[in-house]
């Protein structure tokens, strides 16, 4: 798998489509994680022949000592086909304005090469 390998499966469904379901053959599962000192988000994504990318998110706001009432995380599960992630990787930004999904993707399922 190398960088122009996942560059060029963006310009056709049936290419990223293979180049997901080969991601996965090889790793099961891709998790990762979103921590700052009052919030947290852990997500597993894995794919379902079925249904598509399941991914499932676990977030909460940060405890408190001594707080009085306890947080609780918060679970959600999304299930979107291959194809609708192609497109949210072509047009849609991460949390991060300067740092596309595709970027994301590229330096959590370890890519190689440079994710600019």
């Amino acid at each position: 798998m190398t960088t122009k390998d996942w560059k060029a499966s963006l310009e056709s469904s049936d290419a990223f489509n293979d180049f997901i379901t080969d991601y996965f053959k090889d790793h099961k599962q891709l998790t990762g994680d979103y921590e700052t000192p009052s919030y947290y988000e852990y997500y597993t994504v894995t794919l379902n022949s079925k249904k598509g990318l399941v991914i499932t998110m676990t977030s909460a706001v940060t405890s408190v000592p001594n707080a009085e009432v306890p947080t609780i995380p918060f679970k959600n599960v999304e299930i979107i086909s291959v194809e609708e992630f192609r497109q949210l990787i072509l047009h849609k930004k991460f949390a991060d304005m300067h740092t596309s999904l595709a970027d994301v993707f590229q330096t959590v399922a370890g890519v190689p090469g440079n994710s600019k």
